[in-house]
C-alpha cells in the first residue's frame, strides 16, 4: 500500500467514517465518490458509521494467509451494520460453536497484525458478539 493513500484512508479505515448521499439518503461503506443507487456526484457527504449490525453470513477459516497463520482457526464473518453497509470482520472473543447468523455484533478496535522485524503494527476493526449482560440481582 501506498503511504499517501494509507494517509487518506486513515478517517474511514481507523473512524468508521463512510458516507451518505444526500439524494437518496443510501449510506455506503467504504466511502464513495458518486452514490452507486442514484449516480450523483457531489451529494455525498461524510457520515460515521454506528459499528454495531447483526451477522449476515460467516465462515471458519483453517488455511489464512501468511500474515493470519498464527491466528488459524478464525472467524470471519459479513456483518450487515445498522445503516445498511455490509462489511467484512474477523470475530473476536468468540469460539465458532458460539456464533449464529442474526447474532448482534459491534465493531471493536483491535490488532490485526503485526509486519516485518521491526514490528509494525497494524490495528482496525474485528466484530465482538454483544452478549446479555446480567442484570443487577438477577
Amino acid at each position: 500500500m501506498h503511504v499517501p493513500r494509507f494517509w487518506r484512508e486513515i478517517p474511514n479505515r481507523y473512524g468508521l467514517v463512510g458516507t451518505r448521499c444526500g439524494h437518496c439518503n443510501r449510506i455506503f461503506f467504504p466511502p464513495r465518490a458518486i452514490c452507486p443507487n442514484c449516480r450523483r456526484v457531489g451529494q455525498l457527504e461524510p457520515y460515521r458509521l454506528s459499528g454495531r449490525g447483526r451477522i449476515y453470513s460467516f465462515t471458519t477459516v483453517y488455511s489464512g494467509p501468511g500474515d493470519f497463520r498464527e491466528q488459524i482457526p478464525y472467524v470471519l464473518a459479513i456483518v450487515e451494520l445498522e445503516e445498511g453497509p455490509r462489511v467484512m470482520a474477523q470475530l473476536t472473543d468468540c469460539q465458532e460453536e458460539e456464533v449464529r447468523i442474526g447474532d448482534e455484533v459491534e465493531l471493536v478496535f483491535r490488532r490485526i497484525k503485526e509486519e516485518g522485524e521491526e514490528g509494525i503494527i497494524h490495528y482496525g476493526f474485528k466484530a465482538r458478539l454483544v452478549r446479555a449482560r446480567p442484570q443487577p440481582g438477577a
